[in-house]
């Protein structure tokens, strides 16, 4: 993230791959504009349901001395408008997977939100629930409830932040749907801005991506499990499958699951938006 002006932003997308709160050493090629086509794309297809933060995805159109590395920036940077960013994170969920399914088994539960008894790992939830987390500068972001995100922001933004992204969801995974994936969840981040002494909320970060969000075949799921998917998931199975104790040092990915995680992530976003990834 870079400061351009006071009004404006530049997000750069790298090829680093992170899991369980560590960056790896390996980098994926191309994915970093997986993340910033993919975000553009949505970002492009949702004013109709919230404004965003997105003015430019083309470096000739940035401020000096940034258009003058359009060989570094072309496909992977957006200028941005800056917002006060809210501090939680908003995310949907369709299916019980991951976070989900672990607080389900405790207690039946997923951040107080009560679910139905009897429910297997992948089922697809009756329907979506809106699960807030707190923004962690390190480790892991936690899990909270609707109640807990209120005294954390306000009640009123709270219900605002939940059907804003239970809209989004609802329409990114119908889309999806559409295309042969299913978005078993997703996490959204929103800003606020001030224009003439009125606060709007608007849609910030990355966008219905493989990194923040768990895409899965939708010709392959199966109810009862780990599924396969489109996101980083098949990174962190190698690491589980390598009994990685996820603490530094971090070890390098193999080439093949550096090219198969690359394969995932382009696959991802050409269903998703039938074009092929720009240069």
């Amino acid at each position: 993230m870079y400061e351009v002006d006071n009004a404006h932003l530049l997000m750069i997308a790298t090829d680093r791959i992170s899991a369980y709160d560590l960056v790896l050493g390996s980098a994926i090629p191309d994915k970093g504009k997986v993340l910033t086509q993919l975000s553009s794309y949505w970002f492009n297809q949702t004013t109709h349901l919230v404004r965003n933060h997105m003015v430019s995805v083309d470096p000739n159109e940035y401020p000096l001395p940034f258009a003058n590395h359009i060989t570094v920036l072309a496909g992977r940077s957006m200028l941005v408008q800056r917002t006060n960013p809210i501090a939680i994170e908003c995310v949907a969920r369709g299916y019980l997977s991951g976070s989900g399914w672990k607080e389900y088994q405790k207690n039946g539960e997923v951040c107080g939100i009560k679910l139905p008894t009897g429910l297997n790992e992948s089922d697809r939830l009756p329907e979506p629930i809106f699960t807030p987390a707190t923004k962690a500068d390190t480790g892991h972001d936690i899990n909270i409830s609707e109640s807990e995100a209120g005294r954390l922001i306000g009640n009123e933004l709270v219900a605002r932040l939940k059907r804003l992204t239970l809209d989004l969801y609802a329409y990114g995974a119908k889309h999806a749907e559409s295309k042969g994936i299913i978005v078993a969840d997703t996490k959204f981040e929103f800003g606020i801005v001030n224009e003439q002494g009125h606060d709007e909320i608007i849609l910030i970060d990355e966008v219905l991506t493989p990194d923040s969000s768990r895409f899965w075949p939708a010709d392959r799921y199966v109810s009862g499990g780990p599924q396969p998917s489109f996101d980083k998931q098949y990174v962190r199975d190698y690491l589980d499958k390598i009994k990685w104790d996820r603490n530094p040092p971090v070890p390098e990915l193999p080439d093949d699951v550096v090219a198969n995680t690359q394969a995932k992530y382009i696959e991802a976003y050409t269903l998703l938006t039938d074009c092929e990834l720009g240069s």
